[in-house]
């Protein structure tokens, strides 16, 4: 049984109304049981858990370093192109939108990938809009060529794709998937991706099983928090990344919940969520899953990115940008959206090391598996 065909089940109302009529009581047999289960997991994304927030935070911090220790993995997206197809009403690339288009060349790309190297990256993230007609196989496999053997690590971010085009990226040296569904309300989603391949909701949510299948050694997911009710998107993103673990136990799942930033188009989140409701949702996330990958982006500020860093992550993007040709400084053209959190990777790293804990540059290396 595919994903879509297990939510399909679910209503989001009802999700929802179960979330809300947690009390102080169920949040206490949740963080009392030996294992915390789906139920369990609804009880601390309620209103009824914000009272228990310390203590959620605290355990959080302990299985995360029983599980994950003192280090944090750092990465930066590459992106390739903001041209897309789609018209997702939030986002910068709209198709929709009046904007300066670029698809990078191949020798931008090795001045972009060379600069990110220079920084101390071993791991980066290569993105994209939707716009296979620009991004494609042959370009990719041209730019993976030049860049496998200088990062140990490539991930992607782009357009969903069948299991063989997968299977080809994974032959030219790519090794991780990331994917959001954005909104795990269908009926949501339909409003905000109008038209464009995206609005098939379906296609987007299987991408993971297709990565799976294709054998990704890293797969990630995540929610766009700011869509809908985010304590419903939280258990969708939650139920989704217990079904990947069960069923492509071979790849490590990794889970994002980037909030909604400005962007071109000036979307207006309709349901913004707060620090604390963020917080209350990396901690519950962490107490369910505790051998998940949890990432947090340069969307979030300085701030808060620095005290979030001893509660449960595991991932932090640093020094980024989201435009095209953004980081050589040779061209540049619309960003994704703005980033709030501008240091270098250098301040992030030193960051890191004063909160006790050792930045990771490289992770993993091709070499593991020979």
């Amino acid at each position: 049984m595919s994903f879509y065909e297990k939510i399909s089940r679910l209503r989001w109302e009802e999700i929802e109304k179960q979330i809300m009529s947690r009390t102080p009581a169920d949040v206490a047999k949740a963080l009392a049981a030996r294992s915390l289960g789906m139920d369990g997991f609804i009880s601390l994304l309620s209103p009824a858990a914000e009272q228990a927030m310390e203590e959620m935070a605290q355990r959080a911090h302990r299985l995360t370093q029983q599980r994950f220790g003192r280090v944090i993995s750092l990465f930066a997206p590459l992106y390739l192109s903001n041209e897309c197809t789609n018209a997702c009403v939030y986002c910068g690339f709209n198709v929709q939108n009046t904007v300066d288009r670029l698809t990078i060349a191949l020798e931008q790309a090795e001045a972009e990938a060379s600069f990110l190297y220079s920084q101390g990256f071993r791991h980066i993230l290569l993105v994209s809009g939707e716009a296979p007609q620009a991004v494609t196989m042959e370009y990719l496999t041209k730019i993976l060529q030049k860049l496998r053997h200088s990062f140990s690590s490539i991930s992607i971010e782009l357009y969903p794709m069948p299991t063989v085009d997968y299977q080809n990226l994974i032959t030219n040296g790519v090794d991780g998937l990331v994917v959001y569904q954005e909104t795990y309300n269908e009926k949501r989603y339909r409003d905000v991706h109008p038209a464009g391949n995206k609005s098939n909701y379906r296609w987007r949510l299987e991408t993971p099983e297709r990565g799976g299948e294709a054998g990704f050694r890293r797969i990630g997911i995540g929610a766009l928090l700011g869509l809908d009710n985010w304590r419903v998107e939280g258990f969708f993103l939650a139920l989704h990344a217990r079904y990947l673990l069960r069923n492509f136990w071979k790849s490590h799942i990794t889970i994002s919940f980037p909030r909604l930033r400005p962007a071109a188009g000036e979307y207006e989140p309709p349901y913004p969520v707060s620090d604390a409701q963020f917080v209350q949702l990396i901690t519950a996330l962490r107490l369910l899953l505790p051998d998940a990958g949890l990432v947090l982006s340069t969307r979030e500020s300085a701030y808060l990115r620095d005290n979030l860093i001893p509660i449960g992550i595991t991932s932090m993007s640093a020094g980024s940008c989201t435009a095209p040709g953004g980081y050589a400084h040779e061209v540049q053209a619309e960003a994704q959206f703005d980033i709030a959190d501008h240091r270098s990777p250098k301040d992030v790293a030193a960051i890191i090391r004063a909160k006790g804990y050792e930045p990771v540059w490289k992770d993993w290396d091709a070499a593991f598996l020979q």
